[in-house]
Order: structure tokens, then sequence, then C-alpha cells
């Protein structure tokens, strides 16, 4: 015969369940809310994130200077100047080779259309000047068709870059203030916050900040790797602005994504203007190993052990924060998920109940503690 179900265990399993989906709904929406106020406030939260980027950055060094006895100010102001340096510094290392030999890359574009132009006009395509002629027609009446829109572009492209520049300007001396007054902040929000908060938050926090500075450094090594390889890839093909190259290589992997496709097509097209279709095929070939390795193997193993993360875990932050907010979520997702994990961790170190004794009778196990001549050999 067979077994009915208990109408008892199946009430108490419907009431668990509904009470779990409840909690799971409020956590869900309250999340939500969570990151719409942050949208709301987006002009605010970017600077400030952005601030505790370069803050990890330049905090070692403004560590430093304040053990040898320098004053909090003193120490902030050296730093924040040292940096706008060394940024400027990286600029100039950019813009200085590429300006004067801005002339050789311009004829090397005019003559790389040449020879395009050459082969279409070639077998299997077979394309006359006429064909080329009235394309080059036809794309100058649609670009005069659609002037306007090309206006409302540009206009939106000169906000971005002045809302960059006020971010910029902004995050700069927030960085200025969080390295004079950091130390400041944990025992002020101990102050502030009343019962078992004062002890959580300002230990979560704690975590949180050594957690972002371990994504930083490891963001950087990857960057660093990548600029090695790709720039004795360059070296050696004797592919022209190796140095400059290798400097956008390192500055662009710390925006996912899209900076590798950016700083892959600047080399390719100064390989192909430079040194023909050859060499570019293989500057290319050389990047797509390069960036294959970093997502697939450097990035995830440098980054699952400097932020306590699986490497799926990594590779899944990245993907579903860059379909959610682009760019931005694919810079934030990874050390927004070491940052859950913090809070996770600590959760659960503070939910563990005390370890249970055994239940059939023997005595437990000896530890290095209890075994006789265990500590110090």
């Amino acid at each position: 015969m067979s077994a009915t179900l208990s109408s008892t265990k199946t009430a108490a399993a419907l009431r668990t369940a509904a009470r779990a989906s409840g909690q799971s709904l409020l956590v869900l929406v309250m999340t939500a809310v969570t990151l719409w106020v942050l949208g709301r406030m987006w002009s605010v939260v970017w600077p400030l994130i952005v601030a505790l980027f370069l803050t990890t950055m330049t905090w070692p060094l403004t560590r430093f200077l304040r053990r040898r006895g320098w004053a909090p100010a003193l120490a902030a102001a050296v730093v924040t100047v040292l940096f706008l340096l060394v940024v400027a510094g990286i600029v100039a290392l950019i813009a200085v080779p590429v300006s004067s030999q801005s002339g050789e890359l311009a004829d090397g574009v005019v003559e790389g259309i040449q020879k395009l132009r050459e082969w279409a006009a070639g077998p299997p395509l077979n394309i006359g000047d006429d064909q080329i002629s009235g394309a080059f027609d036809a794309a100058v009446a649609r670009v005069q068709d659609s002037v306007g829109n090309m206006v409302t572009t540009i206009a939106s492209g000169v906000s971005t870059v002045f809302n960059g520049l006020v971010t910029a300007v902004l995050a700069l001396f927030l960085m200025f203030f969080f390295l004079k007054d950091g130390p400041r902040f944990l025992p002020w929000l101990t102050r502030q916050l009343p019962g078992r908060l004062a002890t959580d938050v300002p230990v979560v926090a704690a975590r949180g900040w050594d957690t972002l500075g371990a994504f930083v450094r490891s963001q950087a090594f990857v960057g660093f790797l990548d600029a090695v390889f790709i720039g004795l890839g360059l070296w050696i093909l004797d592919v022209p602005l190796v140095l400059p190259l290798a400097v956008l290589t390192f500055v662009s992997a710390f925006v996912p994504i899209v900076g590798a496709l950016f700083a892959g097509l600047v080399a390719v097209l100064i390989a192909l203007v430079s040194n023909g279709l050859t060499d570019a095929l293989i500057v290319l070939a050389i990047i797509v190993v390069v960036q294959q390795l970093e997502g697939n193997v450097f990035q995830p193993m440098i980054q699952s052990r400097g932020l306590g993360l699986h490497a799926a875990v990594v590779l899944l932050a990245v993907t579903l924060g860059g379909n959610l907010a682009g760019i931005v979520g694919s810079l934030l997702a990874v050390p927004a998920a070491a940052l859950i994990a913090v809070v996770w961790n600590y959760l659960r170190e503070q939910l563990n109940g005390p370890a249970q004794e055994p239940e059939t009778g023997e005595p437990p196990a000896p530890t290095a503690t209890t075994v006789p001549g265990a500590v110090g050999g």
C-alpha cells in the first residue's frame, strides 16, 4: 500500500517556504530601492567610487610618509601632487611620440587607403573607380542628411567630456581628504553608531577597504602583464610607438573589455599603416592571445587569490555587471562581488554557533595546544 502524505508536515513545509519567499522578496525589494537611490545620486556616488580607487593606489605612500613624521595634510598634499605629475607624465609619454610621428602615420594611412583601393580594383572584387566614387558620394549624402543627429551626438559627447572633467576634479579633492583624514573615519564611525553596530560596521568597513586595495593591486598587475607581453611583441615586429602603446595598454586594463579593445585597435592600426598587413595580422594575433590569457587565466587566478573569490565567480561577476550597467558595471562588478563576500563571511562568522561536543562520549581529538611539545618544536 502506498504511503500517504502527512498533512501536518506538508502544511509546515508550505509555511516555511512561504516565510522564506516573503523574506527573500523583502530583501530583493530593499536591494532594488537601494540601487534606485544610488542611481539618483550617481553624480555624487561615481566621484566617490573613483576617489576610493585612487586612494587605495596612493595610500601606501601616504602611510609611509606619515610614519616618518610628516603631518597628515602635508603627506596628503605631496602624494596628490605626485599623483598628478605621474598622470601628466603618462599623458606626455603617449602624446609626445604620437605628435612627433603624426606626419609619418598620416602618410601611412593615406598609403594604406591607396593600397586598399588598388586591391579592391583588382580580382576578385574588380571594383572600379566609378563605383568607389559613387559609394563615396552616397556616404557624403547620408552624412549630410544626418547632420542634425550628428550635432546631437557631438553635444552629448561634449557633455560627457565635461561631466568626466567634473568627476575627475571632484575625485581628486575627495582623494586628498581621504588621504588626510582617512584614519579618523573608523573611530568617528564607531562613536556615531549605537550598540552592536559600533563594532560590526567598522570591522566590515576595514575588511572592505583591504579587499578594495587587493582588487586595485591585482588589476594593476594584470595590466602590467598585458603591457609587457604586447609591448614585447610590438618591439620584436619593430612597430613604432612601442612605449606609448604599452602605457596605453596598461592604463586601459583598468577599464574591462572596452579598454582592451581600444588599446588593441590602436596597436593594430599603427602596425597596419607602418609595417603592412602581415605585421598587423601578427599584432592582432598577439593581442587576441594575450587578452584570452588575461581574461581566462591571469585575471581570474590573480583576483581570486587577492579577493578570496573563485575564478568562475570573477568571470560571472564581470559578465553580469556588463549586462546590467555596461562598462561601469564591468569595472565595478568584481569589487562589488568581493565586498558582498566580505559582508557574507562576517555575517556567517557571527551567526555560527559554538562547536558542539561529540555525542559518543569519546574524548575530543588532541589539538596543537594540548599535545606536549607541539608548540615551539
